[in-house]
């Protein structure tokens, strides 16, 4: 079940699941839904890392307490009923039909991931027949990928991340999926994409496929994991296995200071290295990385601050992480957390205006070709890119009444606050 389906009126009448009774007996305990990010708030199971005992009213929630996932204060939650499952199996069993042979192609959708789900549910929810195709280089399981940074100190099995299989959402949706399907060129003169698969043609083309993790010559990729997606963080997982592991991780900033806690709160051995001198530097007026390393003092974190890394080898059956001013550190592994970059191959192909990211308009997330359009991690906004969960939402429903003619939701670009989930030190930071 999608945590989105708050966008549909008429999934609030569908029949609901049972509520679950508090042992004294009192009121059902109820859930709240963040209409930023669909992250749902449970009564009755709290928010541990915030401090919120199973059983916490949300009416007892702290005004300054901000939704796990996405930062946003508790004003932007409303009271969400889940459908039960018989009712989704039967709306998926009258789901809207998927482009035919002939007929109008539609819109395309490039991205598996949260925006490209969350750019279908927009859609679906202002037009029932509109023909929906979703190209995803992976199985575009529905996941939370806020989670994968907390999952080890929350105990969670890393095959339990997943929400809902990219095959039950395109069926819930009547949407035409292509899995492990990469895109590879765009021809706007013909509205044609070309993908692995064959080619598809489009009235309209959304690109939602994100960014990917940036890699510097001295990381090679073969001894570097990278955690930008839930297949990659199963791999790690499977390769740490129970026992504990040396672990370098290469980049002290969000990613990197939320991977070293959750990893060592594990029972893996942590070294962080960064070009920094203290963790989240970006923050630095914010004393954020101070108040990192006073709550590290007691996990097995060594921070390793101004110094950049020179090479990386594999010596037997460990890697040696060699820094430019001549330190070694072995490890069994490392990730590479040295933040994102968009890749650039579909905006070239399409000769669509660039800006470190796809450029797109302000209000409507509309590129310099009027027939594609593009959100999440990919745009940049005046050359600022917004590689955040909270402005996903709001970008596809402005995308979403674009093209289907209804009344104008711009966008508006806002100030990010963003949640630390460090959990032995959570922060919000703007």
């Amino acid at each position: 079940m999608s945590a989105l389906s708050n966008i549909y009126g008429e999934v609030r009448d569908l029949p609901l699941a049972a509520a679950v009774v508090p042992p004294d007996g009192g009121r059902p305990y109820q859930q709240y839904i963040c209409d930023a990010c669909g992250y749902i708030y449970d009564e009755a199971v709290g928010d541990i890392d915030s401090g919120l005992a199973a059983g916490t009213r949300f009416d007892d929630i702290p005004d300054d307490w901000y939704c796990p996932l996405c930062g946003v204060t508790k004003n932007d939650f409303t009271l969400y009923q889940a459908p039960s499952i018989e009712a989704l199996r039967a709306r998926a069993g009258s789901a809207a039909p998927v482009a035919r042979r002939g007929g109008t192609p539609g819109v395309v959708i490039v991205g598996g991931g949260r925006a490209g789900w969350q750019m279908a549910e927009a859609l679906r929810a202002l037009d029932a027949d509109l023909p929906i195709t979703l190209v995803s280089a992976c199985a575009a399981d529905v996941y939370d990928k806020p989670l994968l940074s907390v999952a080890m100190a929350r105990q969670m099995d890393p095959a339990r991340l997943v929400k809902e299989t990219g095959a039950d959402a395109a069926r819930r949706l009547g949407v035409r999926l292509l899995a492990h399907t990469d895109a590879v060129r765009v021809c706007p003169d013909t509205r044609r994409l070309r993908t692995t698969r064959g080619t598809l043609r489009y009235d309209h083309l959304v690109l939602a496929h994100g960014a990917q993790a940036a890699l510097p010559p001295a990381l090679p990729a073969a001894l570097c994991w990278r955690i930008n997606h839930l297949g990659a963080y199963q791999r790690l997982r499977a390769a740490l296995g129970h026992a504990p592991q040396d672990v370098v991780i290469v980049g002290a900033g969000l990613i990197g200071s939320e991977l070293a806690n959750d990893l060592a709160l594990g029972g893996h051995r942590i070294t962080l290295l960064d070009v920094a001198a203290e963790p989240l530097a970006r923050w630095q007026a914010d004393a954020a990385g101070a108040q990192l390393l006073d709550a590290w003092q007691d996990l097995p974190i060594r921070f390793v601050g101004g110094v950049q890394v020179a090479s990386v080898d594999k010596i037997g059956e460990k890697v040696r992480i060699t820094t430019a001013c001549g330190q070694k550190f072995a490890a069994d592994q490392v990730i590479a957390a040295t933040g994102l970059i968009t890749p650039s191959r579909l905006a070239q192909s399409a000769s669509l205006a660039w800006d470190d990211g796809i450029a797109v308009d302000p209000a409507t997330l509309q590129t310099s070709d009027p027939r594609i359009h593009a959100l999440g991690d990919c745009i940049t906004i005046h050359g600022q890119a917004s590689r955040y969960i909270e402005p996903i939402g709001r970008q596809a429903r402005a995308i979403a009444a674009h093209l289907c003619g209804r009344a104008p939701v711009p966008y508006e670009a806002k100030p990010a606050v963003v949640r630390v989930k460090t959990t032995s030190h959570p922060m919000a930071l703007h």
